[in-house]
């Protein structure tokens, strides 16, 4: 699961510049609508195979949602690193990454509702809502010019993205030799553990707007039409990690009452 390519090496400048050099003549060029509509139809990729392991879940079939769950992990993660690394294939492989993606968000959440079904119902549902209401205030932010993505703006967000990728890396190496970060973990529910959680939003939010940006900026190089689907595929990625970290601290702030 390509969590932290948004940031963005997913939607650099480079590769739009690069796909630019291509021949755009009989497929056309890339443009901001185009890249919105085939993100559309991504979301709808992830939504269909969320509901197919939520309704495993709640038939009580866990064998095979844990194990369709494990697949959206790595599937994602893999498939995500080859789009990354060749955005040519995200025309063919980017639906796939959705398919995964979906896999491993509707077991996740099916497991998240239920344990806090009684302590905290429709975690789940407020997670989502928090994070397409997030998603649209940085789109508007973005439109009416009151965050420009400048220069300054991108190193920030970019080194605090790796920052946190680089954190978690270590959380989770330590994790492998018995040493356990106790705000690190979902469970705790203390402030320091909730104000790094909203850090992390934050930070995947601003992603956001630098997602928007690119796009933008590669409709204007005048990219291929096939990096529609590369854009649409940056853009999934940070809504993706913006909602499991929306989920996480929802679960942080139930563990606390």
């Amino acid at each position: 699961m390509a969590l932290f390519n948004s940031g963005n090496p997913t939607l650099s400048e480079k590769i739009f510049g690069r796909s630019s050099d291509l021949t755009t003549t009989q497929s056309g060029v890339m443009t901001v609508k185009g890249t919105i509509n085939k993100f559309g139809f991504l979301m709808l990729m992830v939504i269909g195979a969320a509901s197919f392991s939520w309704h495993l879940y709640s038939e009580q079939n866990y064998g095979m949602m844990q194990t369709l769950l494990m697949v959206g992990v790595f599937g994602g993660l893999i498939t995500g690193l080859i789009i990354s690394f060749k955005p040519n294939t995200a025309a063919y492989l980017a639906p796939l990454y959705g398919i995964l993606e979906g896999l491993f968000i509707g077991g996740l959440s099916a497991v998240v509702n239920d344990m806090f079904s009684k302590k905290y119902p429709g975690i789940v549902l407020q997670a989502v809502g928090l994070t397409f209401g997030v998603a649209l205030a940085m789109y508007l932010l973005y439109s009416f010019k009151i965050i420009k993505a400048t220069e300054k703006f991108k190193s920030v967000v970019i080194s605090a993205t790796m920052g946190i990728a680089i954190f978690y890396g270590i959380s989770m190496l330590l994790r492998l030799f018995g040493v356990q970060l106790g705000f690190m973990s979902i469970e705790d529910g203390g402030m320091l553990g909730i104000g790094i959680s909203l850090f992390v939003v934050a930070i995947a939010a601003l992603n956001l707007i630098m997602d928007f940006d690119m796009i933008e900026r590669g409709a204007e190089m005048g990219a291929p039409k096939n990096m529609e689907w590369y854009g649409a595929f940056g853009l999934l990625v940070t809504i993706v990690w913006l909602y499991i970290e929306m989920l996480k601290l929802l679960i942080r702030f139930a563990n606390r009452k």
